[in-house]
This record gives structure tokens, sequence and C-alpha cells, in this order.
């Protein structure tokens, strides 16, 4: 089970999100939408203070514990029965169709959390998937509308 490193590096990157040399863009604080780091903190800087992992809604939590635990059923779990992830404009409906994208596409990749941003509806996350858990990955923007505790939406877009 990966999921101690894995929230670890999440944790590590959500306190990174919020100093100096966080990576934002579009919706997230900061602006900064060409993808490049920010400089470095200067000297003397005050310390950058750290989120838990509890800063996380709880069911975007949910939803990167799966992943980090290889789970597909729990991913689709933590979905509403009728709930949907729109994948870079490909729609999947359904607690069944999003376990066999889980599956497929999902499980056995890593997140880092680089940002987050909570709304009334749900969060907006900027992220760094790799898929396999292997190379350099993709960063990605999800905003998780949730109801009653479960994503209802998940729309999923390259950052």
């Amino acid at each position: 089970m990966r999921r101690p490193a894995v929230l670890a590096a999440a944790v590590a990157a959500l306190a990174l999100a919020a100093g100096a040399a966080a990576l934002t863009g579009g919706d997230l604080p900061g602006g900064d939408t060409d993808g490049a780091a920010g400089p470095p903190a200067a000297a003397g800087a005050a310390p950058t203070p750290s989120l838990a992992p509890s800063a996380l809604h709880p069911a975007a939590r949910r939803y990167f514990d799966a992943v980090a635990d290889e789970d597909a059923d729990a991913v689709a779990a933590a979905f509403a029965a009728d709930g949907l992830v729109v994948d870079v404009g490909r729609e999947i409906r359904g607690r069944d169709a999003i376990r066999a994208w889980a599956a497929d596409e999902v499980v056995g990749g890593e997140y880092t959390v680089l940002d987050h941003t909570p709304h009334a509806t749900g969060t907006t996350l900027l992220v760094r998937f790799r898929p396999g858990g292997t190379g350099d990955g993709f960063r990605a923007r999800y905003r998780f509308d949730i109801t009653d505790g479960l994503i209802t939406r998940a729309t999923l877009e390259y950052a």
C-alpha cells in the first residue's frame, strides 16, 4: 500500500502551494497560468504554513486515498450513484462506468495535490498526476462538485 507516501507527498505539496514556489493557475490563488514555478522564497522569509490532509474536502480525500490504495471500487464509492466524470471532455456516468474508468486509467497512478480552493459546491484542485506512477506526469485541474459528502461531478482538465 502506497497511501502513507502519497499522503505525505500531498501534505508537502499543499505546503508548497501556500508558498512562493507554488504552481498555480486559472481560478486558483496566484493566477500564474504559464505552468512555471514562482521564484524561490527570500532568505529569512517567514516559514510557509503547512496544510494537513484534513484541509482537503473529505470526498476529495476519499478519492485520492482510493487511488493511492489502488482500489477502483473505493474510487467509484467516492461518487454519487449517478455521478459524472468529465475527463478532458469525455463523459463517464454512474458508479459502474466510473469504476471501469478508474481501473483502466487512474488506479496505479500517483497524485500530488499542488493547490486547492474550496468553493460553495465542492473544491477545485491543481494536481500532478503520474499515470502508472512513473515519469513526470502532467498537471491537471480537477473541479469536484460535492453533495451530501459524495462527488456528483468531477471535471478534469489539463492545466
